[in-house]
């Protein structure tokens, strides 16, 4: 048994298909096949039940699956550590968030990074948060920026969560097209609920967060369009498609949008930067955990459009 081997039985457990987790590890799907069948050879089992257009994990699969993950993150771990002591000249880190905090705050981060540390490779998970602590639990990420309010007892016991940004959630419409007139500033609930919305997927966290306001004073949306991504949400506002809630971070840097803030108290969130607790973290990991918080605080102090509506941890409303 090798990390090849692993690897190539995760890439199939996550894809359920033998090509596309051939492509994605960069080989052959003959090649990723003798590589199972030695490993099933090897294990004396069966790993996966084959049938037409259909991969799924046998009993035995299932209970090698998070070994698996765990022998893969503790080789990661092993290579990263190893790589760092030639100073940050090469490595890897692995980092997890939402795809709102992806389309502000990470790209900043990702671009800083890169200049300080070149040789450094980056990989990103884009997910919600939910996921994003199971790929953290898993060994998956050594770091993951989460907005998820209400921590898990596991995630209690596992991870390490530091709060780094509170912010507030925005109404935000095009531009370039007038301001609807039902719509107050700050944009009170009651009214909002009934302005035509672009509304992400069910599992986002945002939405979520937005959904058990609205059922709180037991207002019923009304929905122009949804189950959007954040890109699309934000371009469908931007053509008057409707208006979108969106974190302030995302919002107030698009000139194409017109953003008010909500009514007091507001809908705030607060996002955190997580890692594994009982992981010693690579120095690559740990140069990008400093350089989140760096850029949160430019965040929070160094736009003034943003700082009424984004602000540090702890720091005085």
């Amino acid at each position: 048994m090798n990390l090849e081997q692993l690897r190539g039985f995760a890439e199939i457990a996550q894809t359920s298909h033998f090509t596309r987790a051939a492509e994605r590890l960069h080989v052959t799907q003959p090649s990723l096949s003798r590589q199972i069948a030695a490993l099933e050879s090897d294990l004396g089992v069966e790993l996966f039940h084959r049938a037409r257009g259909n991969v799924s994990l046998t009993a035995a699969g299932e209970r090698l699956l998070p070994i698996a993950k765990r022998m893969l993150a503790d080789a990661h771990t092993a290579e990263s550590m190893m790589a760092e002591l030639a100073g940050l000249q090469s490595g890897r880190v692995r980092l997890g968030a939402t795809p709102t905090l992806c389309t502000s705050l990470v790209v900043e981060v990702v671009a800083e990074y890169r200049k300080r540390y070149p040789g450094v490779d980056i990989e990103i998970l884009e997910r919600g948060s939910k996921s994003l602590i199971g790929a953290l639990v898993e060994g998956q990420l050594d770091l993951a920026l989460i907005v998820t309010s209400v921590p898990s007892e596991l995630d209690r016991t596992v991870l390490e969560r530091e709060p780094i940004l509170s912010e507030q959630l925005v109404v935000a419409s095009a531009a370039d097209r007038a301001w609807p007139k039902k719509l107050k500033t700050p944009v009170a609930l009651e009214a909002l609920a009934e302005e035509p919305q672009i509304m992400f997927p069910a599992t986002y966290d945002l939405r979520a967060a937005l959904d058990a306001e609205f059922r709180g004073l037991g207002l019923t949306p009304t929905v122009a369009v949804e189950g959007v991504e954040m890109d699309a949400a934000l371009r469908f506002a931007e053509r008057g498609l409707g208006v979108v809630v969106v974190p302030a971070m995302v919002a107030v840097e698009r000139p194409t949008l017109r953003v008010a803030p909500l009514a007091p108290p507001g809908i705030a969130r607060t996002v955190s930067i997580a890692r594994r607790q009982d992981m010693a973290p690579t120095h690559a990991a740990e140069a990008m955990r400093a350089l989140v918080r760096e850029v949160a605080d430019h965040f929070a102090s160094g736009d003034d459009r943003l700082t009424r509506l984004v602000r540090r941890v702890g720091a005085p409303l």
